[in-house]
């Protein structure tokens, strides 16, 4: 009696045969309005085995982004002395960066630690939406920031008028309407294109260009609009961020006496790290993308899974640590913190 050919092979085809026939089956016949089906992620093909592991940093990375961030709001919030457009500005980058790692990371583990591959389509296509918006919006409030600096150092006697509370809140609106307007048609026309059998994503989250990919119809205005979203707004910041900073140096350069160029310089470090980090990791995924065929398939996957968790981590810890303000509130708030928790406890 041998044994039956359906299940013949090496542990691992079997194991593909069961999540071809429990996932993959079921999101196939299971579609939305749209007629998109339900899509099947997977992270990282060459590592499945102990891909498990990975969750034990990301868990960190997110549990520190999350601690970080919200500790860096609560201090501006708390302190009257942050009450001033340049902190606004980054409560406003902890906001989108809460954002950008609660939009992947949650999916992320549970592909990773309880092989929840399947994503729902109208939930992958609401995540491509968040993910891009979130990401284009932190790109623009890293431009109101050098906008800032440069008024700052270049128009110093200017800056209380130029750059006040009300100044902020309509950059804010701006910020919001310009990402939410120009990015809607990204997930709409992915949404609306035919998938027919493809529905596995070679991603860890539903990347725009990984799930139009799939697509079995003419896919070209989904196609070129990514592109002209992706160069016109992050690459016309990016420009915009590099002319500030031009002009900014130009006029440091000018200044004299003793440390006052290196003083100037101090108050944007901070921001320079941050635009370099965030900037870098865009241009190697650019990059790594170029040069699929010859770059292992899961370096780009794994440099987008941190593209939206490093930076959420850096932010608030660069600045936490850069500026004395922030460093004197955090520090004051877990005193206070510690004296209520022992007044509690002897009452």
């Amino acid at each position: 009696m041998g044994t039956p050919q359906a299940i013949s092979g090496t542990i691992e085809e079997k194991k593909e045969q069961i999540l071809k026939f429990f996932i993959v089956m079921p999101a196939v016949n299971t579609t939305t309005a749209f007629g998109a089906p339900n899509f099947v992620l997977v992270c990282f093909t060459s590592i499945r085995s102990w891909q498990h592991w990975l969750s034990i940093p990301l868990v960190l990375l997110f549990f520190v982004a999350f601690v970080s961030n919200i500790t860096i709001m609560s201090v501006i919030q708390r302190e009257h002395a942050l009450h001033e457009p340049m902190y606004y500005f980054l409560s406003l980058l902890a906001v989108f960066d809460l954002g950008l790692c609660t939009a992947t990371t949650p999916k992320i583990l549970g592909i990773l630690c309880l092989d929840m591959k399947v994503i729902h389509s109208t939930a992958c296509f609401l995540q491509m939406y968040l993910m891009n918006i979130l990401l284009g919006m932190e790109s623009a409030t890293f431009l109101f920031m050098a906008y800032d600096r440069y008024i700052a150092i270049c128009n110093p006697l200017r800056y209380p008028t130029v750059i006040t509370t009300s100044f902020v809140a309509k950059a804010t609106v701006f910020i919001v309407l310009r990402n939410a307007l120009v990015i809607l048609p990204v997930p709409v026309s992915a949404a609306r294109l035919q998938y027919c059998s493809k529905i596995v994503v070679e991603h860890c989250f539903c990347t725009s260009a990984a799930v139009t990919a799939l697509a079995c119809n003419d896919r070209t205005f989904s196609t070129l609009y990514q592109l002209i979203v992706a160069f016109g707004l992050l690459g016309s910041d990016l420009i915009l961020i590099v002319v500030s900073y031009c002009l900014i140096l130009r006029v440091v350069m000018t200044f004299q006496g003793n440390g006052a160029a290196a003083k100037a310089f101090s108050t944007c470090s901070s921001h320079l790290i941050l635009i370099s980090f965030f900037y870098t990791v865009l241009l190697v995924l650019i990059f790594t993308a170029k040069f699929e065929k010859v770059i292992p398939h899961d370096v780009p996957i794994l440099l987008n899974v941190l593209h939206f968790l490093v930076p959420p981590v850096l932010n608030p810890i660069v600045y936490g640590v850069r500026t004395t303000e922030i460093k004197r509130g955090i520090i004051r708030m877990m005193r206070n913190g510690i004296t209520e928790i022992r007044c509690n406890k002897f009452t």
